[in-house]
């Protein structure tokens, strides 16, 4: 088995600097789609390199001082589950190719849960005695992907009972829809475990706001050891969802109580976001900078609603604009990192960005180099799925990801 595990490893190595080379070699001609292969389940990732040398994780154990925790392990399941990740990407799959929310929702959906006391599925909790629930929260009441991950725990528990954790199947899961949305396919190691308490109040307090300036937005990240780069390149996952008029009501008309509009807006951006919602216009709709009253978060996926039907623009009860107002099939991170550059960013926190001198160099060369972003983007995701894990006697294996027993 531990011979069988080196040679899956040296595969997915041949694969991934086949792929750089691929890559680098038509750097303008689009994304390259995920192949997966049995061989490599875990390990292929898409990065590219600035520089004429790509940066290479080049072994099984530099992979998990990457990944930061010795107690996280390269294909954890092997042994005790080995159909478990092979799960997790069918059932992220089929819902993808019925369901265009299902991306949105579980990038949302893991930076929420990963962002309070780390990634260990206390965000998927119910209220219940002695559980202040994270879904309780006004940060969170928008969430969606809940279902999904559910449709996972139970499709692994009919295989492997008791052996595969929430807090993996969300990480694998949101990394898996990544890939189907366009994005860059990364490895991750496992062997997380889930926590027993839920933290409503910090749900409350310390998520991201998009009405955040960029003081505030570099702040929260850094709390969570996020520098500017990294900041950046994870807003890049605006580039999907939808976001409700509610969260950036305040620009269109009376920003910052000034009777006018916000000036970082572009005119014609302007007067489409208006027209898309004028309806719901009205003087409760302007919400503090720095507040959390309407509910809203900035997060992997923004204050996005997960639904739009392959349409620009979102339903009629809850009228919005798509990230990818061009149209779906747009490219993953290009398009969000442009429309700054044009005073085209839906959200005020994602706009700041220009605001800076080195987050605006960032967004500039994400906005030229696609494979930089998606590096970026891979490495910054792996370190998110990492953040604070619980692991072995520190959590447990929950039977149903909404409850603790």
């Amino acid at each position: 088995m531990e011979l069988m595990r080196k040679m899956s490893f040296l595969i997915f190595l041949l694969c991934f600097w086949i792929s750089l080379k691929n890559q680098n070699a038509e750097p303008e001609k689009g994304f390259t789609t995920a192949r997966w292969s049995s061989s490599v389940d875990s390990s292929l990732v898409f990065l590219a390199s600035s520089s004429p040398q790509p940066m290479v994780l080049s072994s099984e154990k530099e992979m998990l001082e990457f990944n930061g925790s010795g107690s996280l392990e390269y294909d954890f399941y092997s042994n005790l589950c080995p159909q478990a990740e092979q799960i997790v990407r069918a059932v992220v799959q089929r819902l993808h190719e019925v369901r265009s929310d299902v991306a949105p929702a579980l990038l949302r959906l893991v930076f929420h849960d990963c962002f309070i006391e780390g990634c260990d599925a206390s965000v998927l909790l119910d209220d219940a005695e002695g559980i202040d629930s994270e879904k309780e929260s006004p940060t969170n009441e928008t969430l969606k992907g809940f279902d999904i991950i559910n449709i996972i725990k139970l499709e692994i528990e009919e295989v492997c009972p008791g052996v595969v954790s929430c807090a993996d199947i969300l990480v694998l899961a949101a990394r898996d829809s990544v890939a189907l949305a366009g994005g860059p396919f990364y490895p991750l190691c496992t062997g997380r475990r889930d926590s027993s308490n839920s933290f409503s109040d910090l749900a409350t307090n310390e998520i991201p706001s998009p009405h955040d300036d960029l003081s505030q937005t570099l702040a929260s990240f850094a709390s969570r050891g996020f520098d500017e780069r990294e900041t950046v390149t994870l807003l890049g996952a605006h580039s999907i969802g939808v976001t409700h008029c509610k969260f950036f009501q305040n620009r269109l008309y009376n920003f910052s109580d000034t009777d006018k509009p916000d000036p970082s807006v572009d005119t014609r951006f302007l007067n489409l976001m208006r027209s898309r919602c004028n309806s719901t216009h009205t003087s409760s709709s302007s919400s503090s900078a720095t507040g959390y009253s309407s509910g809203s978060s900035l997060s992997s996926s923004g204050a996005l609603s997960n639904s739009h039907e392959g349409s620009p623009f979102s339903s009629p009860e809850e009228p919005g604009m798509a990230m990818d107002y061009e149209g779906p099939g747009s490219r993953f991170g290009t398009l969000y990192y442009r429309s700054l550059l044009q005073g085209r960013g839906l959200l005020y926190a994602d706009q700041q960005l220009m605001a800076g001198k080195g987050t605006g160099n960032w967004v500039k060369a994400y906005a030229s180099h696609t494979f930089l972003f998606r590096r970026d983007f891979s490495l910054a995701m792996m370190k998110l799925s990492n953040h604070r894990v619980l692991t072995a006697s520190m959590g447990h294996i929950r039977l149903n990801c909404s409850k603790v027993g």
